[in-house]
């Protein structure tokens, strides 16, 4: 074996023959760490080499069967992971500290010895007993079930397990504690990391085994080493939320095998993660009446409609220099409807600050928002409320117009299910529709300036 000296960015993973202050890759500052990189001999990577004895095939002559996948039981994950757990997948979970992840991945190893597999819970961060204390908190016993705890950190280790209980799946909490022994760098490093990743992703490849690893986050909120970690692995997931709110939402970034459009919603309460069924009815559930500047739409998240709270402040600037913040919506898409709002409405907004938020924590990127938060921006600017049984949907176009948007009549029946009474959609989508009749009143609309006097009067009466 052959040792080389290599310097590694240890949020990127750029490489380096030497100490940079700045990472060239991802412009972080004073981020590259020495680390030592075992490199093997010529006769090691002859008999590695021999390990690999598939000859290359015709793709038409390649065989495939559809097999069943393993349900977590826990709908919300299903529905992210694109239907259940697929045979031999490595899935990689990430979130701030404290928003989750562990507990989930207690649940699902819960949930699936109910259902007869057998799960290797490797808990490199707390012991056996901590690890049945936390299980016996949230309930998940796991009596009648094949559930295997071990508290160790040696990936070599770890590996004799799998080859020992050949279970049908492994949780590794976390992966920047867990290290290979033939890497001499200390765990948790960019190399550490990859190695291990790169490791556990053949063993699963080659055994069928899917495995669960959990990866801690950078202050910027990205998985410490994405670039090592999110490329190997099939499937991504983030926990958003604020770890000292209620409500979770599990988002699929990356996903081989299913859609990364669709989002689950979590309750964290004494006993754990709790499935949210309706999550349009909890985001509106405290919303305050005849207030200005609070608007309902309707975003699409995957399969799912969403019915979401869109608030707005307006107020006078005292600083002489106009602030624009927004929660849960891009701030380059807020500075475009601002602008169509002042040129195209004629608002004074030059000398306003503005403050826009999506109530409950939810981020959204659906253009069919962007009526809702121009209407709320001028409901707060005039402080005239619109009516709260509204659901406004739409985008807005540089010149003012309303765009058609897609899946409308999904967007629809739901606002029709939670007792809305009326719906300012695009002109374009009004035509052929068939939604709930006799529930929901359609207003559409071609302009802003249309979709503002509607609205606005309505709610002045």
């Amino acid at each position: 074996m052959k040792t080389k000296t290599v310097f590694a960015c240890q949020n990127c993973g750029y490489q380096s023959p030497k100490w940079l202050g700045r990472c060239p890759d991802c412009n972080s500052w004073n981020s590259f760490a020495e680390e030592n990189y075992t490199m093997p001999t010529s006769g090691k990577v002859k008999e590695r080499a021999s390990l690999y004895k598939d000859e290359p095939v015709l793709l038409k002559e390649i065989e495939i069967k559809e097999a069943d996948r393993l349900k977590t039981r826990i709908s919300e994950l299903d529905r992210v992971l694109g239907g259940g757990i697929v045979a031999g997948s490595v899935i990689l979970i990430g979130g701030d500290p404290g928003i989750g992840k562990s507990t989930i991945s207690l649940q699902v190893s819960n949930q699936l010895t109910k259902e007869g597999s057998t799960v290797l819970y490797v808990s490199g961060e707390e012991s056996a007993a901590q690890t049945k204390l936390r299980a016996k908190r949230l309930g998940t016993q796991a009596e009648q079930g094949s559930l295997y705890i071990v508290n160790q950190t040696d990936l070599s280790l770890i590996i004799e397990y799998a080859n020992k209980l050949k279970p049908d799946v492994i949780i590794i909490d976390s992966i920047q504690v867990i290290f290979e022994p033939s890497i001499s760098s200390s765990a948790g490093s960019v190399s550490q990391v990859r190695e291990c990743a790169g490791i556990l992703t053949q063993l699963a490849k080659t055994t069928g085994i899917s495995i669960f690893i959990i990866g801690h986050v950078t202050k910027e909120g990205t998985i410490a080493g994405p670039r090592v970690l999110e490329h190997i692995v099939d499937t991504v997931l983030y926990f958003e939320g604020d770890r000292f709110s209620m409500y979770r939402i599990l988002r699929a970034v990356k996903n081989r095998f299913g859609s990364t459009n669709e989002i689950g919603v979590f309750e964290m309460d004494s006993s754990g993660l709790k499935e949210v069924k309706n999550p349009s009815e909890i985001f509106l559930s405290e919303r305050p009446k005849d207030v200005s500047g609070s608007v309902v739409a309707s975003v699409l998240e995957g399969s799912r409609p969403l019915l979401v709270e869109i608030q707005a402040l307006v107020s006078k600037s005292s600083f002489g220099y106009a602030r624009r913040r927004a929660e849960g919506f891009d701030y380059n898409r807020l500075a475009l409807l601002i602008a169509v709002l002042e040129k195209r409405i004629g608002l004074s907004l030059e000398i306003e600050d503005i403050f826009v938020n999506v109530a409950g924590g939810i981020r959204i990127e659906d253009p069919a928002a962007d009526l809702a938060v121009a209407v709320a921006i001028a409901s707060a600017f005039r402080d005239q409320f619109v009516l709260a049984d509204t659901l406004v949907l739409g985008e807005v176009g540089l010149a003012g117009e309303i765009r058609s948007i897609s899946q409308t009549v999904l967007r629809v029946n739901e606002a029709a299910n939670l007792g809305f009474k009326h719906c300012i959609l695009p002109k374009n989508n009004y035509k052929g529709l068939e939604y709930k009749k006799n529930t929901i009143e359609l207003v559409p609309v071609s302009h802003l300036k249309e979709a503002l006097d509607i609205l606005l009067l309505r709610g002045a009466r």
